[in-house]
C-alpha cells in the first residue's frame, strides 16, 4: 500500500463517514427524543446539542467522499515539475489524467478491476516510479509487452524500424535552450521532441520489453531518466492517460497554455 494523497484522502472520508453513522445511529435518536421530550431548545444543556465534531464531519464528509471518488475513478490532477516531457509538457503544466483509459482500479490499492483499455504507443502515461512507488513520473509509451526497443545514434528504433521523425527546426520555446525539434510518428501519433545536437548520447542500447510491462522515454530524449536507465514499468503501477492541460502556472500564467491537449 503506497501512503499518498489517495490513502490520506481515503482515511478522511472513513472517520469522517464513521463520525457522521454514529451519530446517525446512536447519538441523534437520543438528542431528539429529549427535544420531544419538553426540554427547551434555547436552554439545552451539552447533552442535547449536536457535537462539533459531529458538526465537521457532517460537513466535510461528502466533500471529501466527492473528491475521492472523482480522483480515484475519473480524473486526477498532476503538476509537471521538471523539462523531461518538452516540448510537450512545460514546467509548471498542470495536467488532468483520465483514471479509467486503462482500466478501473481500486483507489489507494491500485488494483484493476475492470477492463476498459491498454496502453498505447504513443500515449503519455502517468505511472508509479518502479524504484519508489510513492512518486508519480510521467513518461510516452514507447515500447509495448513483447516489443524489442533499441536506441542508437539518438535514433529510436521499434521493432527494428527507426521510428520516424521530420526535422522542425531550434526549439524556441521555455526551458531547454540549444535543442532541436523533431516530429516524431508512432503508429500513427505525431508528437514533438527534442535532442541535443552536441551532446553525447549515453543511454544507448537494446531491450525487449517483458510481458505486463511498458518501455517509457521522455520527449526531451537527451534530459529524460526513462526506462533506458530504470526499466521498463509494470502494469500495475500504471496510474492514467494524461490528455489535457488545464492551467500552467510558473513565473506567471500562460494563458495559451489552458486547455491544450496533450498529444
Amino acid at each position: 500500500m503506497i501512503f499518498d494523497f489517495s490513502f490520506y484522502l481515503f482515511v478522511g472520508v472513513l472517520i469522517t463517514g464513521v463520525i457522521w453513522a454514529i451519530d446517525k445511529v446512536y447519538a441523534a435518536p437520543r438528542r431528539s427524543a429529549t427535544l420531544q421530550a419538553g426540554t427547551d431548545e434555547i436552554n439545552m444543556d451539552d447533552s442535547v446539542k449536536e457535537p462539533v465534531i459531529v458538526e465537521y464531519a457532517k460537513s466535510f464528509f461528502p466533500v471529501l467522499l466527492i473528491v475521492f471518488l472523482l480522483r480515484g475513478f475519473v480524473v486526477e490532477p498532476f503538476k509537471i515539475p521538471s523539462g523531461s516531457m518538452l516540448p510537450s509538457l512545460y514546467i509548471g503544466d498542470f495536467i488532468l489524467v483520465n483514471k479509467f483509459a486503462y482500466g478501473i482500479r481500486v483507489p489507494v490499492l491500485n488494483k484493476k478491476i475492470i477492463e476498459t483499455g491498454e496502453p498505447e504507443r504513443g500515449d503519455v502515461m502517468v505511472f508509479r516510479y518502479p524504484r519508489d512507488p510513492s512518486l508519480d513520473y510521467i513518461k510516452r509509451v514507447i515500447g509495448l509487452p513483447g516489443d524489442h526497443i533499441a536506441y542508437y545514434n539518438k535514433v529510436l528504433y521499434v521493432n527494428g524500424k527507426p521510428a520516424e521523425r521530420e526535422f522542425v527546426g531550434e526549439y524556441e520555446g521555455p526551458g531547454q535552450s540549444h535543442a532541436s525539434e523533431y516530429l516524431e510518428k508512432l503508429d500513427g501519433v505525431e508528437h514533438s521532441m527534442l535532442l541535443m545536437p552536441g551532446r553525447p548520447n549515453s543511454l544507448e542500447g537494446e531491450y525487449v520489453v517483458p510481458e505486463k510491462m511498458y518501455f517509457m522515454m521522455g520527449d526531451n530524449r537527451d534530459n529524460s531518466t526513462d526506462s533506458r536507465v530504470w526499466g521498463p514499468v509494470p502494469e500495475e503501477n500504471i496510474v492514467g492517460e494524461a490528455f489535457m492541460v488545464w492551467m500552467h502556472w510558473s513565473d506567471g500564467v500562460l494563458w495559451n497554455r489552458l486547455g491544450t491537449i496533450i498529444n
